[in-house]
């Protein structure tokens, strides 16, 4: 069949036109017919099965990672319990409140031994932290360097925990006929545990302070 006999057919008369024209026609609308399924019902299909193939891949990884988790719970509540006695054995060595002065007895008496003389020996005001409290003692001593060493050795050998910071050690001219003198400047610091009726009672003057900065901004 030509062109020409394709435009002189009547579109009135489908039904008479030549049966290869009328089988392309019906294939031209399977065609459209199965493009309009697909656009309008199976790719939304195939969007929805991505997506549950996507959260199949996230469930599966949440489950291995509860999985490993699980499998770690024993050897981490062994480790949980190792962890809280050596807390308990670190809080024992923090003073409580009744023995933090004859702590700050030793401290002196261990500079006396070591041949040290005192200029200063000043315990400042406690530093709350969130289980215990700072003491900083504010410490001048005269003497020599074996002298200084022998009295940090020994605040270093007690019981009880001490650190030293900001130290200092300048020397100082002796006047005629003296020899000359060193002056070490030192923060010890102890630390006492606060039982939980403190810790709560520095919480609350905390969150009291940081509402009147609040109102003062």
């Amino acid at each position: 069949m030509t062109l020409a006999e394709l435009g002189n057919l009547d579109p009135a008369k489908i039904g008479s036109w030549p049966l290869p024209v009328r089988m392309l026609i019906f294939l031209g609308i399977c065609i459209l017919l199965l493009g309009a399924g697909f656009y309008l019902d199976t790719r939304n299909q195939i969007d929805q099965f991505e997506r549950e193939v996507h959260k199949e891949e996230e469930l599966r990884q949440e489950f291995e990672t509860k999985q490993r988790k699980a499998a770690n719970l024993e050897p981490l509540k062994v480790l949980l319990a190792q962890m809280k006695q050596s807390l308990g054995e670190q809080l024992r060595l923090l003073p409580n409140s009744t023995e933090i002065e004859g702590l700050l007895v030793e401290i002196s008496q261990a500079g006396l031994a070591s041949g040290l003389e005192f200029e200063l020996f000043k315990p400042e005001k406690e530093q709350p932290a969130e289980f215990y409290a700072i003491q900083p003692i504010k410490i001048i001593v005269t003497g020599n360097y074996h002298e200084f060493g022998h009295f940090i050795s020994a605040v270093a050998a007690l019981q009880r925990i001490v650190t030293q910071h900001e130290v200092t050690i300048t020397p100082r001219k002796g006047s005629e006929g003296e020899q000359d003198a060193l002056v070490m400047n030192t923060v010890a610091k102890t630390y006492r545990y606060m039982d939980e009726e403190e810790i709560s009672r520095n919480q609350q003057t905390e969150k009291k302070g940081k509402k009147k900065r609040r109102k003062k901004k």
